[in-house]
């Protein structure tokens, strides 16, 4: 037993350790890009964004359509560089639950379509990093550790 769980338990989580730094940084760019020209999409096209959140019932679309655009493209750019990565998950986010609420709910009729839906996996990834953080390989981490040494 104790061989089963040194190379089914063990082992994976020593490697692991070595790549620590890659799953932020992955997730950060993956979703960072996304939203980064989704964003750009929508700031480019405010006229036509505007009259879906006016369709979708979101209220003063013509205010909230360049913020949430703002929000995906700035909030992106952010990621993508890991700058102010919490507080930007953490929009991207309600962002997100703004989304499925506004556009999606119409759809569900299971817990399986909801957990279908991208904006869901979207919410997960920025979900894991408004908590777990940027990771090692980002700003944030390099401005923490300027802070660190200063004090």
């Amino acid at each position: 037993m104790k061989y089963v769980t040194n190379v089914l338990i063990d082992w994976p989580q020593r490697m692991a350790q070595h790549l620590q730094w890659l799953a932020p940084l992955f997730a950060r760019f993956v979703v960072g890009w996304v939203f980064l020209w989704s964003g750009w999409g929508k700031l480019t096209h405010l006229p036509m964004v505007t009259a879906n959140f006016d369709r979708w019932g979101i209220p003063f679309p013509e205010i909230l359509t360049p913020v949430v655009a703002g929000v995906e493209f700035v909030g992106g750019l952010f990621l993508l560089l890991g700058l102010l990565t919490r507080i930007s998950a953490g929009a991207l986010g309600v962002v997100m639950i703004v989304a499925v609420h506004a556009a999606r709910w119409n759809e569900i009729d299971s817990l399986y379509t909801l957990l279908g839906f991208d904006e869901v996996l979207y919410l997960a990834i920025f979900l894991w990093l408004a908590i777990a953080g940027p990771g090692a390989i980002a700003i944030d981490g390099l401005l923490e550790r300027r802070k660190v040494s200063r004090s």
